[in-house]
């Protein structure tokens, strides 16, 4: 794989980083991969060793002063009240204030709130008002009288994410590398060792990722416990969130009829339901109903108004039997919840990644080689939502009438591996 390192390097220079060196920089820290690859990526995007070395203890220096652990979080908060000014890393989010007309900021880490934030600031970075976003600010400390004031003041904020991404630079950096060696950065830029997936393994690995490059694109992956379902969804993007699957509700995840505020699937690129197998777990039909309908018609109707959304959904969870177990005493989707066990909801669901043949990880897995920083690819995968390749296959192929319109649309998995030309995969087709 040297070659191929090699070659990343020259064409995705300072976009890249050793995928080793996440887990050398992490120890006990709290954190997404892709915060930590943001700095790695500002500090280690070299092949020298040297200035690898350096950068490593940079980071790790920058981890130990600014990240804030929650069990040292008054230590903080006095390190901020006795400097007057720290720059703290932590998931920051925001809620607008009805009483006072003003948004404030709570810091998840920190354990303060009611910390005011500019309209600006909200407008530029509209996901703080959504679950967070991991950032780096720099906060005050300004004690007064008025027991109706906060003495924490926001002086500065930045999301941990890229600031620009030059697509057309990316598509010229692409042509230089064959099929198979686009694959492996790809499988390298998730942390996995290519040299040890078949084909494909990988393309199953990758197939996670669809979500978040096909706009309303519903994926379901259920297998066995260990294989890295959840992984991908909340490390892998500051664009997608992971919740429970169990506490999710309609206000949250569409919009609150009593504030009129919009939820998970007006903000994130993919909304992703954690443990979300269970056939003894119970769910809101009022939330499954309009579930389907998102799932269909990729709009919603709560009130008055219809409402539309971009968001992907993911759902991921557990299998209790083997595959042959299922097959002779019940089906694939034996594991869902009674409510989802339904035609209507299956029928919008585009692919199932057979979870089963997916390899449980083990540490040998893991990548030392190159791959993109993890919110580069992030922001490869979002721009790619913007480009409609849907009818490209009729070039290689045509479907049969019986087709529904709602399946013509999940034939995917082609702009990943082959973002300009369109071509469809032909690996896929086997599944």
């Amino acid at each position: 794989m040297a070659s191929l390192n090699k070659k990343i390097n020259e064409h995705f220079q300072g976009l890249v980083v050793r995928k080793d060196l996440v887990k050398a920089v992490k120890g006990n820290a709290i954190v997404p991969t892709y915060v930590l690859e943001y700095l790695l990526g500002q500090y280690c995007a070299t092949n020298d060793e040297d200035s690898i070395q350096s950068g490593i203890e940079t980071v790790r220096e920058i981890l130990r002063k600014h990240y804030v652990h929650r069990n040292e979080a008054g230590l903080i908060r006095s390190t901020i009240k006795e400097k007057g000014r720290h720059k703290v890393i932590d998931k920051i989010s925001v809620d607008l204030n009805e009483k006072t007309d003003a948004y404030e900021a709570t810091f998840s880490n920190l354990g303060i709130k009611k910390v005011l934030v500019d309209s600006t600031t909200v407008k530029a970075h509209p996901k703080l008002l959504v679950g967070g976003v991991w950032c780096i600010a720099d906060v005050e400390y300004d004690f007064n009288e008025d027991k109706t004031t906060t003495p924490w003041i926001l002086a500065t904020l930045k999301p941990i994410q890229l600031s620009h991404f030059d697509f057309d630079s990316y598509i010229e950096a692409r042509r230089q590398f064959t099929t198979d060696e686009w694959i492996d950065l790809l499988i390298q830029s998730i942390g996995f060792n290519p040299e040890l997936f078949g084909k494909r393994s990988k393309l199953l690995q990758l197939l996670r990722l669809v979500p978040f490059c096909e706009r309303n694109y519903n994926i379901i992956e259920l297998g066995p416990k260990g294989t890295g379902k959840s992984h991908i969804y909340s490390e892998f993007s500051p664009h997608g969130i992971l919740v429970s699957g169990g506490e999710v509700t309609v206000a949250k995840l569409f919009v609150n009829n009593s504030t009129g505020k919009i939820g998970l699937v007006g903000y994130w690129d993919v909304v992703a339901f954690d443990e979300f197998a269970g056939k003894k777990k119970r769910a809101d039909k009022a939330l499954v109903d309009i579930m389907k309908n998102y799932m269909a018609n990729k709009s919603f109707s709560r009130g008055i108004e219809t409402l539309g959304a971009e968001a992907s959904m993911a759902f991921v969870g557990n299998t209790q039997h083997t595959v042959a177990y299922m097959l002779k005493h019940a089906d694939l989707f034996d594991d869902l919840p009674e409510q989802y066990h339904d035609s209507a909801f299956l029928d919008r669901v585009h692919f199932y990644l057979p979870g089963w043949e997916v390899d449980i990880i083990r540490g040998e897995m893991f990548s030392n080689g190159y791959g993109f920083v993890v919110d580069y690819l992030a922001e490869i995968l979002r721009s790619l939502r913007n480009h409609d390749f849907s009818d490209r296959y009729q070039e290689h192929f045509t479907l049969s009438s019986d087709i529904s319109t709602r399946d013509r649309d999940g034939v995917g998995f082609r702009v990943i591996i082959f973002p300009k030309r369109a071509i469809l995969y032909s690996e896929p087709a086997r599944y």
